[in-house]
């Protein structure tokens, strides 16, 4: 089991920028594809972005692509989400996921899960 701690979510203006981070503990081991998801009020999650164990591949949903970015750093067990040019639309709570094995886009994949962090983008 690994237990997934986010951090970094606030309030932050229109065109703003957050680096959220997701700090993993636990059986640590080798091999999980990490993932972030987001959840706004009254909606389904949904995948954001996700990134394998090497951190060589990376997925993107399309409203992700070109403002967000998936990293990791495997010596400090944390995946980071840096978030630019956040708009309203961007205002959920971010989960961030592990699996043992390849990456993938649903959230059924995902057996880990963080508590989430809170994003809200005024505008």
């Amino acid at each position: 089991q690994v237990q997934l701690l986010e951090s970094g979510g606030g309030l932050v203006q229109a065109g703003g920028s957050l680096r959220l981070s997701c700090a993993a503990s636990g059986r640590t081991s080798s091999g999980y594809a990490m993932g972030w998801f987001r959840q706004a009020p009254g909606k389904e999650r949904e995948f954001v972005a996700s990134i394998t164990w090497s951190g060589g591949s990376t997925l993107y949903a399309d409203f992700a692509k070109g403002r967000f970015t998936i990293t990791r750093d495997n010596a400090k067990n944390t995946v980071y989400l840096q978030t630019n040019g956040l708009k309203p639309e961007d205002t959920a709570v971010y989960y961030c996921a592990a699996r043992l094995g390849y990456y993938g886009v649903s959230a059924a994949l995902y057996d880990n899960w963080g508590q989430g962090t809170q994003v809200t983008v005024s505008s």
